[in-house]
């Protein structure tokens, strides 16, 4: 078999589209669900093409009300079909905070178990795009505070393809967060892949003086200051934690076991976010281990600003990372 039969090439975008397509066509009672995913083909494009092709009664438009179309979701999920609701921006999750939080991650425990929610939600997060603090937030670790619910954040092609029908396998509510500078990368998915488990993190990249542990469009960030970082005789150790909830401690534990020193990036801002609990459990955990104490690099705790250059002196950028993991290895603790 010839290199190009073994991958193919595909941006971030089409592999999601892909994952769509193929629910789709496995299981009848998969039915996609938003704000202008039919003729428009979804504000990121994801489901372009996708009503040609299944139809108005599985790519349905819906009115502008995220807490209708959600909570629509979780019916629809209750009468044993297998809904993917699909929400613009994670700002506009708000409007449905009340579905999601005190319904969808609570029906089960409050009918004793008799109720699951078999409902997957996928929305864009992050910024870096220019659009304002009103769709560019990244509020995922609030969603991963919430018991009852699993929150995905894929960051590479092969995880945009296959997180989506594991997710839809899962008995409970799914939150998939897909950060909206990915939709145009481009990368190779293997033929042999198939679907991902949405319990573990994965190292991405081996090494031994420090453990950066990222996710999302942050981990991009992180492995080109890893790179930056290997002619300076430092071997970044890359762990994508992928799944937010549950947080894979062991993979977290392990690393920093082997490195010694640890690193944040989280494109959340840094008060009560996910780099805290990840930073408290490795605290809890590997305390023994930390040659230096746990360090973070987080957005600045400002509405992200419009302006280009605000926006990026706002958010995790590389040459950051690196002088922090510079400074973390000149560190005497």
């Amino acid at each position: 078999m010839n290199a190009s039969a073994k991958t193919a090439r595909m941006t971030y975008r089409e592999a999601m589209r892909q994952a769509i397509r193929e629910a789709l066509q496995r299981d009848p009672r998969v039915f996609l669900m938003g704000e202008d995913v039919g003729r428009y083909g979804g504000c990121y494009a994801v489901s372009k093409g996708l009503l040609e092709e299944f139809g108005p009664e599985r790519i349905r438009d819906t009115p502008l009300s995220e807490s209708a179309f959600v909570g629509a979701g979780i019916g629809a999920a209750m009468g044993g079909m297998r809904p993917i609701v699909e929400i613009m921006t994670v700002n506009f999750s708000l409007l449905a905070l009340d579905q999601i939080m005190n319904n969808a991650a609570t029906i089960l425990h409050m009918s004793g178990g008799q109720f699951n929610i078999p409902l997957v939600i996928r929305m864009a997060t992050g910024a870096g795009r220019q659009v304002g603090a009103q769709h560019s937030h990244s509020l995922e670790g609030w969603y991963a505070h919430i018991p009852g619910l699993k929150i995905l954040a894929p960051a590479v092609i092969e995880d945009a393809r296959w997180m989506l029908w594991t997710a839809l396998e899962d008995p409970d509510p799914v939150l998939i967060f897909e950060h909206q500078t990915l939709y145009n990368m481009e990368g190779e998915l293997p033929a042999g892949s198939g679907p991902v488990d949405i319990e573990k993190a994965i190292v991405r990249r081996p090494g031994t003086d420090v453990s950066l542990i990222s996710y999302g469009g942050s981990l991009h960030k992180v492995v080109q200051a890893a790179e930056q970082l290997a002619p300076m005789g430092i071997n970044a150790e890359v762990v994508d934690l992928r799944v937010l909830r549950p947080l894979d401690n062991a993979t977290i534990i392990e690393s920093v076991t082997r490195t010694h020193r640890a690193l944040i990036v989280d494109e959340g801002w840094r008060s009560g976010s996910i780099s805290a609990e990840v930073s408290a459990r490795i605290m809890e955990g590997a305390f023994y281990e930390l040659d230096v104490p746990v360090g973070r690099v987080c957005t600045a705790e400002v509405p992200i600003p419009y302006a280009k250059h605000l926006e990026d002196a706002a958010l995790p950028q590389v040459p950051v990372i690196v002088e922090t993991v510079r400074a973390l290895m000149g560190s005497n603790g």
